[in-house]
């Protein structure tokens, strides 16, 4: 991926390591060079994605045939679901590109899932106090990321969270698709989740690649892995030769080259809550050589005694995030910081949040819950979002 185009500044606190860059390097699968070959029949083509309106006949085929160049693919990973738009102009074969794009996904899962008992990850979670165990070298640049960002933010969001993750009811579990349980957990025994919380127990050594367990420390990376599963997979594709795509994984999104008309991809943002967003028409950007991630309560939230409790928990406290933020979003060349970011700032909450976004000139958009006073919600976007968005066709206020 490429270096964002207005880097994110130094930290201000001395020692703290620099914005991790994102690179991978492995053999793939390259793609076929182009082949002359025969448009395939109507029926063998994917679903276009695009509106073909009354025009000449020669016209329409050409139009039909660009359309057609926009092709899909889809499935699922970490709980979710990824979608994939290629422009295939050659109609080479997709069955190698959903391969890689799978196999390259079930190697993050084999890596930095806690949810799989065997992954790296759970292995080092469940080991014995005073282990050190050498990382393979993506789990290392998530978790160098990670500490980075649990630094520049004071803690407010932290990998090593899994334990109180676990307390509220939102980490692995032996029936995933079964509603949240609904049950609050006690102040002693958030306290002692505490204890084995604090990502300045973590001795890490990046050089070797790494980390000591220094007893029961629990390593949650769901902030930030699947942020890095986007920006992997990309660039995988992108060596593959596939220059223009538009690549999705629960909502993180990272676009690279054009539409096959030229134009840059256009992504809705997310705001209001499904069931508040009425007739409004959402936000769209045009996303080229970046990513957004977002943040926030539309989803994985349990009510008990009127309060939503939100999955985001601040390590600080203990405690779900209580704040009248409903989503943020932000944008970074690398999802994996975007991802990261729109979790630090979420749990930040909607003033220390922005005061945050403004200091490290972080390119985002924040949504409130609606209220009496504002009932369709309230959206304030950061000045490194208009400088981006503003003048390229996003909506404006």
């Amino acid at each position: 991926m490429k270096s964002p185009a207005r880097a994110l500044p130094d930290p201000v606190k001395p020692g703290v390591r620099q914005v991790p860059r994102v690179h991978f390097g492995s053999g793939i699968w390259q793609r076929p060079a182009p082949a002359v070959a025969a448009v395939p029949a109507a029926t063998a083509v994917p679903a276009s994605f695009a509106t073909v309106g009354w025009q000449a006949a020669g016209a329409q085929r050409m139009q039909l045939q660009q359309d057609r160049s926009l092709q899909t693919q889809g499935g699922a990973t970490m709980g979710t679901t990824w979608s994939l738009r290629l422009v295939n102009p050659d109609y080479a074969p997709l069955a190698p590109v959903h391969a890689l794009v799978q196999s390259t996904l079930d190697e993050v899962i084999a890596q930095m899932s806690n949810w799989e008992a065997d992954s790296r990850l759970s292995r080092f979670n469940a080991a014995a106090p005073g282990s050190w165990h050498e990382l393979p070298a993506e789990l290392a640049q998530v978790i160098d990321a990670a500490l980075h960002w649990a630094q520049v933010c004071d803690g407010a969001w932290d990998p090593t969270v899994g334990a109180l993750v676990a307390l509220w009811g939102y980490g692995p579990r032996a029936q995933p698709q079964q509603a949240h349980s609904g049950q609050l957990p006690s102040e002693a025994e958030v306290a002692q989740a505490l204890r084995h919380c604090g990502y300045q127990r973590l001795q890490w050594e990046p050089a070797q690649r790494r980390v000591l367990q220094p007893g029961g420390l629990q390593l949650d990376l769901s902030g930030i892995a699947k942020g890095f599963a986007v920006d992997w997979v990309a660039q995988r594709l992108q060596a593959a030769g596939w220059q223009h795509g538009l690549l999705e994984i629960g909502g993180e999104i990272l676009g690279w080259g054009q539409r096959p008309d030229g134009q840059p991809w256009r992504v809705a943002v997310a705001g209001l809550p499904p069931e508040a967003q009425g007739s409004a028409t959402p936000e769209a950007v045009p996303l080229q050589g970046g990513a957004l991630a977002t943040s926030g309560d539309h989803w994985h939230v349990f009510t008990q005694g009127g309060r939503r409790y939100s999955h985001t928990i601040d390590p600080r406290t203990g405690q779900p995030v209580a704040h009248a933020l409903t989503s943020i979003t932000v944008f970074h060349a690398a999802c994996m910081h975007a991802d990261a970011l729109a979790t630090v700032l979420t749990v930040l909450g909607p003033q220390a949040g922005w005061d945050f976004a403004l200091a490290q000139h972080v390119a985002a958009v924040f949504h409130t819950h609606p209220d009496a006073a504002h009932p369709q919600g309230q959206r304030r976007s950061t000045p490194a979002w208009d400088a981006r968005f503003a003048s390229a066709g996003g909506l404006g206020q």
